[in-house]
């Protein structure tokens, strides 16, 4: 409730504010360029801090008949205003350090001031100030609540800076760019807001009064290069100064600096009076500068970001919310008359794609399905078979769509007997993958009439290939002919390259059905670490297979595929002779390669999970200490890596190798129980910056992290989640 709340209100606040943030923004970048093209100007000096008062003083009183002022503004440019020998005023930029007129101020360009007052008022003078400041304060608002939500999404404060997950363009830009540009659109809001409340007086200006002593003694007159004040003080801290207009003793130096203002004698340069501004005025001076960008070339780059980034806010955000006014359900039959209930658990709509897909394939095979979101679970009259999809969201909480639906499970009751089964999807690089899935399992459990039909099956990032897997399963047990329709295969091509076999050993000369297959690429050059995806699309029904990359010796590729009897894929790679040549992709995967500062790794891995180490190992040329835990059914599983990995362990890449052989033995030992007997050595390696990373079978990854989280728990006294917010775990299960 708390979430929806929130994010109504992030989009309510956007929805109302929209055309007045629109033209802010639209200004805001036009007026972004003024500061950048006024520091190019040949008026700008960027020595002031070099120059003192005493200097630039003298060299203007001896250069000019009477002096009025000198003012730096905003851009540094320096003006002075003097009476020449005919006693005509002139105002003109000077050369602070030798007085050089520069030329006389022009007007400010006609684009600027047009996109000036349109950013202020409106051009409707109070009533639009009054509208601006309002969007200043919205758009503040909808920054504030924007931090909850990606606080939400990235399962708390301590998960702010923690990797995204790349999903979908837009809500994975929105909260990049979210938590890049968040700061300084933060102070564009709120100091458009005091800018705003000033202009109105509801915050007062502040009144400077000055307690004049006009005592003189004429024997301690002094030159103004003499004067203590004007040699300490930077023309860089200075706004104005203002010369007396007499030689009379109570005829001051007014010095406006940044912070104070201050009457200086002028006959002997003593401080007559000082009065150091309110923090309101300083707040009022540096709120102006950093709304306008006035401060620097760099801050004002980063409005004009800030400013862009703001437009793209707009559009990503009203996007992704129509995208789950794109997820509304609609279904041909009524739910009593269905024999196919498909439930929905989904934050941003994502989930809703992959059961559309199903629920369709269903009404074409002539079944009647209905389709609904978890907080719309009911009686069924009819259902025989409950399909649920959902994701996890935050730190493995229900989605928004899905909070009812445990309470709701205690209301509604099933009158007859009904299988399930429930597919989580999620990221491997949040803590909690796939959390409320496992929870909605346990929860239909405990249900009188419910059957489970198979153990949760989880699905990473999206992946078609995963669902397709969890389809082929589902299916079969259905006896139905249910294909991935078109909608779902349909995806961007990647470029493709040719490769070329140079080793395979064949699965048939292999304990379970393995084998390891040796590709090189036969033109060109294809940039690739161990840990990245090599993808392969079937020619047959275009579906990906992706097989994790091990990078053996120059631009070789090294993959460990398990042989399935309908496996289309592995059958045909099983089957490629050296010389062969096979069309394939590179799919960069970023978050599981080899890190570069570990000095100790641990590499988990059952089965072919293991094809990526043997790269590692070989990119790794002594510069960490891998420990590799392996697990496997026999000792002759191992045969297939043992040579490579005997290999490495002499070459000193690899520092330790355990297996865990779950039948070699009566009772059954699997990697999770080799983990607990190194738990001791796993925790120091953590605790000293170490990384852990797990590769293989979803289902051996949970068993893996279940123990991890115990060994940090008895070791470190913290979760495992603790470390993997600082990627100190590294995961890519299937």
């Amino acid at each position: 409730m708390t979430l929806s709340v929130w994010r109504y209100s992030h989009l309510v606040l956007a929805v109302s504010s929209s055309i007045f943030i629109l033209l802010a923004s639209i200004t805001g970048i036009i007026l972004a360029f003024e500061p950048i093209s006024n520091r190019v100007q040949p008026y700008t000096t960027n020595n002031l801090n070099e120059i003192t008062v005493a200097e630039i003083a003298t060299t203007l009183r001896e250069n000019y008949t009477e002096i009025i002022s000198l003012e730096i503004d905003k851009n540094d440019w320096v003006t002075a205003s003097i009476i020449d020998g005919e006693g005509n005023n002139e105002i003109f930029y000077i050369n602070p350090k030798t007085g050089e007129n520069l030329g006389k101020p022009t007007e400010t360009n006609s684009i600027f001031q047009f996109a000036t007052n349109l950013h202020r008022s409106l051009f409707l003078k109070s009533i639009g100030r009054f509208f601006i400041g309002l969007t200043s304060l919205l758009l503040f608002l909808i920054s504030i609540t924007g931090i909850f939500l990606i606080f939400k999404k990235q399962g708390g404060f301590r998960g702010f800076f923690r990797p995204i997950v790349k999903e979908k363009f837009n809500p994975y830009y929105h909260t990049l760019f979210g938590r890049w540009l968040l700061i300084p659109i933060l102070i564009i809001t709120i100091s458009g807001v005091y800018l705003s409340l000033e202009q109105f007086a509801i915050i007062p200006k502040s009144k400077i009064v000055h307690q004049e002593d006009t005592l003189f003694a004429e024997e301690s007159l002094l030159t103004l290069s003499q004067f203590e004040i004007f040699n300490n003080t930077k023309l860089s801290d200075v706004r104005k100064i203002e010369f007396p207009f007499a030689e009379f003793p109570d005829s001051y130096f007014l010095l406006q600096l940044k912070n104070k203002e201050v009457l200086v004698n002028q006959f002997n340069g003593t401080i007559v009076s000082e009065f150091n501004y309110p923090f309101t005025a300083l707040i009022s001076y540096y709120s102006l500068i950093l709304h306008t960008g006035q401060a620097s070339i760099l801050w004002s780059i980063i409005l004009l970001l800030a400013c862009i980034g703001i437009l793209f806010f707009m559009y990503s955000g009203f996007s992704i919310a129509l995208q789950r006014r794109k997820s509304r359900i609609k279904n041909r039959f009524k739910k009593d008359a269905c024999e196919y209930v498909i439930l929905i658990g989904s934050e941003n709509g994502n989930t809703f794609h992959f059961a559309n897909a199903l629920h369709s394939e269903l009404i074409r095979l002539g079944k009647k399905s209905f389709l609904a979101e978890l907080n719309s679970y009911k009686s069924y009259k009819n259902m025989q078979q409950l399909v649920v999809m959902t994701a996890t969201y935050g730190k493995g909480e229900a989605p928004t769509n899905a909070k009812k639906f445990n309470a709701l499970l205690q209301t509604h009751q099933q009158g007859k007997p009904f299988d399930y089964s429930v597919v989580g999807f999620g990221s491997l690089a949040y803590p909690d993958f796939c959390q409320f899935a496992y929870d909605v399992d346990d929860m239909l459990q405990q249900h009188a009439n419910s059957n489970r039909l198979d153990n949760v099956f989880t699905i990473n990032n999206q992946s078609l290939e995963s669902f397709n897997q969890w389809l082929l399963q589902w299916k079969d047990k259905e006896n139905l002919d249910i294909r991935l329709p078109s909608t779902v295969i349909n995806k961007k091509k990647r470029k493709t390259y040719t490769f070329e076999v140079t080793k395979n050993t064949k699965a048939d000369e292999q304990s379970d059905n393995t084998f390891l297959i040796q590709l090189k690429v036969t033109l060109g050059k294809v940039r690739f670490k161990s840990g990245d995806l090599l993808s392969i699309v079937s020619d047959k029904d275009h579906r990906e297979r992706l097989y994790s990359i091990g990078k053996s010796d120059g631009n070789t590729i090294l993959i460990s595929v398990k042989l399935h009897d309908k496996g289309y894929i592995s059958n045909r790679l099983n089957n490629l002779n050296i010389g062969d040549k096979i069309e394939c992709s590179i799919v960069k995967n970023k978050g599981f390669r080899l890190p570069k500062k570990a000095k100790n790794v641990v590499l988990i891995a059952t089965g072919t999970g293991i094809g990526p180490y043997l790269g590692m190992m070989h990119e790794n040329n002594k510069k960490s200490d891998l420990h590799l835990y392996w697990g496997g059914r026999k000792k002759e599983s191992f045969n297939l890596y043992k040579k490579e990995i005997d290999a490495q362990l002499e070459k000193g890449n690899l520092v330790s190798l355990r297996l865990a052989l779950s039948q070699e033995q009566k009772e059954k030992l699997y990697i999770q129980h080799v983990l607990k007997e190194d738990g001791e050595k796993i925790s120091e390696i953590l605790k000293n910056k170490g990384v852990v990373m797990i590769c293989g079978s979803v289902v051996m990854q949970k068993e893996v992290t279940n123990m991890l989280d115990e060994i940090c728990k008895k070791y470190l006294k913290k979760s495992l989640s603790y470390y993997q917010n600082k990627s100190a775990v590294l995961m890519d299960c299937y």
